[in-house]
């Protein structure tokens, strides 16, 4: 059974960190690229970040570009996702996410995943 699990939300401040965790069973991550997504109240899940090659190959949405960095620990089937520099902006729930189809942005959609976490809430706000 596949399962995603997601751990670290919570609130912080404007300029705050956050570290979040992702931890996959069910499968291995040698044929998907594992994903962050997330989703604003109101709002549809917006995909930004990606990891895949065993962790060879990133890719990040521009809004998120220079705060967040995605890994992940292969031994420990765990993807992370630090978070800093976080802006109101970021508020979202935040998901985890498994897809074998190419991630590029402005063409990757909810539906082209395969798995998902049952999400983690993130809040910035003064």
């Amino acid at each position: 059974q596949v399962q995603l699990q997601e751990s670290g939300g919570g609130s912080v401040q404007p300029g705050g960190s956050l570290r979040l965790s992702c931890v996959a069973s069910g499968f291995t991550f040698s044929g998907y690229s594992m994903n962050w997504v997330r989703q604003a109240q109101g709002k549809g899940r917006g995909w930004f970040a990606s990891i895949k090659a065993e962790g060879r190959r990133t890719k990040y949405a521009e809004a998120v570009k220079g705060r967040f960095t995605i890994s992940q620990d292969n031994a420990k089937n765990t993807v992370s996702l630090q978070m800093n520099s976080l802006k109101p902006e970021d508020t979202a729930m935040y998901y985890c996410a498994a897809t074998t189809r190419a991630v590029v942005e402005g063409t990757i959609e909810a539906a082209d995943f395969d798995d998902w976490g049952q999400g983690t809430q993130v809040t910035v706000s003064s």
